[in-house]
Order: structure tokens, then C-alpha cells, then sequence
């Protein structure tokens, strides 16, 4: 699979298919990685959509089990990500796409269309994570003992007060809604949005329910759509009916 520097950052990435360009944001937290879009995930969304879109996908940076690799950003967790994907889509000569993302995917998403949503015709947001009241240090909480050791193990040059810092920024300082994003900025997000909630402790019904009563032009899908397995397919439908209305000609 193929990998691209920009400045101090390496990201491992993967294509498929041809067409108008669709970003894929895979689901698994801060071990967001490729598989997700393939096998781990409610279905192989790569091989899916593949046969009508170019569709480009890449391992979060550091990952466990990634191959993309960066400094921590503690002052930007959100946004050093954001730009990793941007970086990708300018390195392949891509100005407009489409974006689907699941778990972290959602407040990815909406932290892209705050700062370049003039390149997103539309997005799709599938079982976007949020915050939970009953739970406000559950993203902290779970990082902290999963994602920050692990990450500290491979990487010398990082130390577990900088996880706690990136990790306080991240999920911990004023936390709300999608984190990425004021109810006042979805309330005015002119950009398209399919939303598919889900409702697991890091998935949060409300919170994707809230969304799309927020967003103008917000399209809800089935719920729950993934429990039986007998409902993806109807919802894949969905979402490809809502990529084709909202690709560019």
C-alpha cells in the first residue's frame, strides 16, 4: 500500500475504484485503520462503493497497527488529523470529494466542513461517536488505558504526560455535542449530511439525532441499521442513492 511524507508525518493509505473521489474515515477511535473499511467493520465499504467511486481510504496516524506515523500535537489533536487528510487529498490532486466516516469519522467530518467545506459536495456520517453526558470521561477514560500505553510502548519519544495532555485536549476540555463543532455551526452547515445513528456507549443516539434535527439539509437513514445484519444492505442503498444525488456532474 502506498505512503506519502508531508513534513514530519507519514501516512499509509490505499485507492480503489474510479470515479468522483470519496474520502473513507474509518471507525476504531484513535486505531482507526484501513481494515475497518474493509472486513472490521458493519460492512467491506471499500469493495462496496469501489465500483462507482474512487474511493480513498488511509490509516489514522499513530494507529496501533497502522502505518501512518507523527508527532502527538497536544495544543490540536482534531485538527493535526484533519490535516493529515486534507494532505492526502491535495498530495493525489484531489480538490472536491465526498466524505464517508464512521465512529470518529463524525466530528472528523464536521471539523472538515468547518474548515473546507467548500471542497465536500456532501458527507455521510455512519454511527458517529459524541459525547455522553452519564459518561463525560469515557473517550478520555478508554484512551488513557488503551490507545496512550500501547502508543508510549512503540514510541520513545513519546511519554504518557504527553498522551494525558493530547487526550485532556482532545476529549476532556470543554466537552459537548460532537467535539469538533457548536450546535451554532451545524445549525448553519449548508452541506448536505446522511446520518446513521447507532447507540453504544461511544455511539450516542441522542447526539446523532440531534445533529440531524440541527443540520439544514441533514437526511436520517433506518436505525438501528446494522442489528440484524438483514438491514445493511438497505442502508448501503441509502447511502449510495445519497452519494449519486449529491455527486458533482
Amino acid at each position: 500500500m502506498p505512503v506519502f511524507d508531508h513534513g514530519p508525518v507519514r501516512i499509509h493509505y490505499e485507492e480503489a475504484g474510479s470515479g468522483f473521489p470519496l474520502l473513507m474515515i474509518p471507525g476504531g477511535g484513535l486505531n482507526s485503520t484501513i481494515p475497518f473499511v474493509r472486513e472490521k467493520g458493519p460492512f467491506d465499504a471499500l469493495a462496496t462503493f469501489s465500483d462507482e467511486f474512487r474511493c480513498i481510504t488511509l490509516d489514522l496516524r499513530n494507529a496501533e497497527g497502522g502505518g501512518s506515523q507523527g508527532p502527538l500535537e497536544p495544543d490540536r489533536p482534531w485538527d493535526c488529523h484533519m490535516d493529515d487528510q486534507l494532505a492526502l487529498m491535495d498530495h493525489l490532486g484531489i480538490d472536491r470529494f465526498l466524505v464517508l466516516g464512521f465512529c470518529i469519522g463524525g466530528p472528523f467530518i464536521w471539523n472538515l466542513l468547518k474548515r473546507a467545506g467548500h471542497r465536500i459536495p456532501a458527507a455521510i456520517l455512519a454511527q458517529p461517536s459524541g459525547f455522553r453526558p452519564e459518561k463525560p470521561t469515557l473517550f478520555y477514560d478508554n484512551n488513557m488505558a488503551g490507545w496512550g500505553p500501547a502508543l508510549v510502548a512503540r514510541r520513545r519519544d513519546i511519554s504518557m504526560a504527553q498522551v494525558e495532555q493530547y487526550l485532556r485536549r482532545m476529549y476532556a476540555t470543554d466537552p459537548d455535542f460532537v467535539f469538533t463543532v457548536t450546535r451554532d455551526f451545524v445549525r448553519e452547515c449548508q452541506t448536505p449530511v446522511m446520518i446513521l445513528p447507532d447507540d453504544v456507549p461511544a455511539h450516542p443516539y441522542a447526539v446523532a439525532m440531534e445533529a440531524a434535527m440541527l443540520a439544514p439539509q441533514a437526511q436520517l437513514s433506518l436505525y438501528p441499521w446494522k442489528d440484524p445484519p438483514s438491514r445493511i444492505p438497505m442502508a448501503v442503498r441509502h447511502m449510495r442513492s445519497f452519494l449519486r444525488a449529491h455527486t458533482p456532474r
